[in-house]
């Protein structure tokens, strides 16, 4: 009779399968099967694949380690194969009687597979009216009252389940997500240019550029004032707050001044003596910018060159150092070049990892390094593309096409490769004229369609997983 391996020589070497070994391994007998079902065996696997799985705030339900790998795996499967009814379910949700300025998801991007997943997103409309979506039963789960005037911008808060919207006055309203509830309004002076949810760990709270210039600091959810700066007098100012809110950029194309760096604390913490704590970046004429998501402190900023004449990208690592004043802003530049004579200027630009951006020039995609070697370019659009929504899964592109398309990120070689999968469609072009904004979570992938008439609806592509 050969050697018999018992449980815990079994489980040692198990430790060196990958998923479809286990599998196999698990038909042998019912000692192995027993030994591949080992929980550590698949968490192992779990986090060796997915990030997200090391973070203590792990969901996982129901589900076993195993099921959870499993049903994970085929759901990016069917997010990477796209096939209309056998990988997907698309419907059109149509509620607002305007056009829909903004959307985000407020449930959170977590993978659930044991029936307590959601997928909802919440949309602001010219019609006056904030609503909420479940993208999986393909029906408008609440709608506010009508507003004064229409509601231009949102933010959202999925701990927190709350939702603040902005109207074109300025004023700033929460709303519960669940039920539509309406809690705390501020208003500005003056009509607001950029909205940005801010979770830092001082306290959740809310930057709100004005069009005249101002960045207001406020509470989350009574709305309270922090802090009001002038950053861009007479300009509407941009923002951009970092990974992990650490940081936020501040431009204004409208400005002669460079763009501004502020320490996030100083924002929401403010001292009575002194200004909150800033610094201009050494570039002018800034045209777009981003933060590197693969790093807590990497700014990626569009900008012209020295002549003017050129745009170029220049990248930027922060860090705040305590001195005897109280904090000072680091700047180290990391990488710098030119985007080729050639190119159109890019009205969007996105990051990847700590290496790659991302960048839209009319119906193109180009992928460049930090330090401007060119990884790829995709025309898959035959009009120019709207909207880019960018994770470490994939990358989704929305047009006027009336199309999206799907990408998904591959990682083995020395950068990351991007490749071009499938084509999402939309309506009839007898009664749209395009998409202008795409949303993803792990789940589902959402586009704002506009209609001729001016009224826009939702369409919603939910990836179904048949495992239980």
């Amino acid at each position: 009779m050969g050697l018999q391996l018992g449980s815990h020589e079994l489980l040692h070497v198990f430790s060196f399968l990958g998923a479809r070994d286990l599998l196999c391994a698990a038909q042998v007998d019912k000692v192995w099967n027993e030994v591949s079902k080992t929980k550590e065996l698949w968490r192992q696997l779990c986090v060796r694949r997915w990030s997200s799985c090391r973070a203590p705030q792990m969901t996982l339900g129901t589900q076993t380690w195993k099921q959870y790998y499993l049903c994970r795996s085929e759901l990016e499967f069917r997010m990477e194969s796209g096939r209309p009814e056998k990988d997907f379910t698309c419907k059109a949700l149509a509620g607002h009687k305007g056009q829909i300025d903004e959307l985000a998801y407020i449930s959170t991007n977590e993978c659930r597979f044991d029936g307590q997943e959601e997928s909802v997103v919440c949309t602001v409309s010219s019609d006056g009216t904030v609503r909420a979506w479940d993208l999986h039963e393909g029906t408008e789960i609440w709608s506010s009252p009508l507003q004064p005037a229409a509601l231009v911008n949102l933010v959202t808060y999925p701990r927190l389940k709350l939702v603040i919207t902005v109207d074109a006055r300025g004023r700033i309203k929460v709303w519960r997500a669940e039920n539509g509830q309406e809690g705390a309004a501020f208003s500005l002076p003056a009509p607001s240019s950029a909205l940005e949810a801010c979770d830092h760990p001082e306290g959740p709270s809310l930057l709100a550029a004005c069009a005249d210039g101002a960045l207001y600091a406020l509470a989350v959810p009574r709305l309270e004032l922090l802090s009001r700066v002038s950053v861009f007098p007479s300009s509407p100012t941009s923002l951009l707050r970092s990974p992990g809110c650490q940081w936020v950029f501040a431009s204004s194309r409208n400005s002669d001044l460079g763009p501004k760096v502020f320490h996030t604390r100083s924002l929401l913490c403010p001292s009575d003596d002194e200004p909150p704590v800033s610094t201009t970046l050494p570039v002018w004429l800034t045209a777009r910018a981003c933060w590197a998501p693969g790093e807590a402190a990497r700014l990626m900023v569009m900008h012209r060159n020295d002549g003017g004449v050129q745009l170029g990208i220049t990248t930027y690592e922060l860090g705040a150092k305590k001195s005897r004043d109280g904090v000072d802003i680091l700047v180290q530049q990391v990488a710098s070049f030119l985007l080729p004579d050639t190119m159109m200027p890019p009205h969007l630009m996105k990051g990847h990892g700590s290496q790659v951006i991302l960048l839209v020039s009319g119906s193109e995609l180009v992928l460049f390094t930090i330090h401007g070697l060119q990884l790829a370019a995709f025309q898959d659009h035959q009009r120019p593309i709207t909207s880019v929504w960018v994770d470490q899964s994939r990358v989704v592109t929305s047009s006027f096409d009336l199309s999206l398309r799907v990408y998904v990120w591959s990682k083995e070689d020395k950068f990351p490769v991007l490749k071009s999968c499938y084509h999402l469609l939309g309506g009839s072009h007898r009664w749209a004229s395009g998409f202008t904004h795409v949303e993803s979570d792990s789940m589902s992938i959402v586009g704002v369609e506009a209609r001729s008439i001016g009224t826009s609806i939702l369409r919603s592509y939910y990836f179904q997983v048949q495992r239980g």
